[in-house]
């Protein structure tokens, strides 16, 4: 009898040692990280135009017609908005016309600043302008 509760008792503290080093060297089971989708934010491109004294009706006209067209040209471009300042402040500074290029990411703008089309935009313009002002912000 003694020699049962003998074995019986080595049996638990073989068993206990044994689940005690697994505890140890088992590894703790760890959440699974979720990963949040952080949403590119868009990119406002706003740029203002002051045009030359001498720049004719027509010029002008091109220079707006060809800014709009780029919207078609370079897929990048997710919305265009222009228009004329009609602001009763007089705060423009001479500057009459006003564009909005949204962006879906920094990188589209990334491919629209070089691309031919916007390059040959700018071809078209330069004759003609006095000042530019552009500022870019994100939402």
């Amino acid at each position: 009898m003694k020699q049962s509760i003998l074995v019986a008792i080595v049996l638990l503290v073989a068993h206990a040692g044994l689940e005690s080093s697994y505890a140890q060297t088992a590894e703790p089971k760890e959440k699974p990280k979720i990963k949040k989708k952080v949403k590119a934010k868009k990119i406002q491109h706003v740029v203002c135009f002051k045009f030359k004294d001498d720049a004719s009706r027509e010029q002008i006209k091109e220079v707006e017609n060809a800014f709009a067209a780029l919207k078609k040209k370079i897929p990048e471009i997710d919305k265009l908005e222009w228009g004329t300042n009609n602001s009763p402040e007089g705060l423009n500074k001479g500057f009459t016309h006003c564009f909005i290029v949204t962006f879906p990411n920094e990188k589209a703008r990334e491919v629209y600043l070089p691309h031919p089309d916007h390059k040959a935009f700018v071809a078209i313009l330069k004759p003609i302008l006095d000042d530019v002002f552009v500022i870019d912000f994100a939402k």
